[in-house]
């Protein structure tokens, strides 16, 4: 059901730390859909703002950036990563060696209330 995938991906999200990204294929994969990473990505443009989750901390296998638009313009995302230490490499990719999540702090997916 895609609400309950979706809550899914808000409950894996709402555990990635500050400093550390995670990508589209990893949620879709902690959450036993490993070919579902266009629907973590319609699940993310849908993610509710009540939930404030870390929705900048969600990034492509290659460490780019989201669209201006998505953050709210250019660079936006991008300097909410670096004020948290993220490291960027020449290319304007996440050294993903350094910053991508390695796994989930609480394996444990807890439901996101409605």
């Amino acid at each position: 059901m895609v609400v309950d995938f979706f809550r899914g991906v808000y409950a894996i999200v709402a555990q990635v730390p500050p400093g550390k990204v995670i990508t589209y294929g990893q949620i879709a994969s902690f959450i036993g859909q490993p070919r579902a990473a266009r629907q973590v990505g319609w699940a993310m443009w849908d993610a509710p703002p009540e939930l404030n989750l870390p929705c900048h901390r969600v990034v492509n296998q290659a460490g780019a950036m989201s669209p201006p638009h998505i953050f709210g313009g250019e660079g936006r995302q991008r300097a909410m990563l670096e004020a948290e230490g993220v490291v960027f490499k020449a290319n304007g990719c996440i050294d993903m060696a350094r910053h991508k999540l390695k796994g989930l702090p609480d394996t444990k997916l807890h439901s996101i209330e409605q």
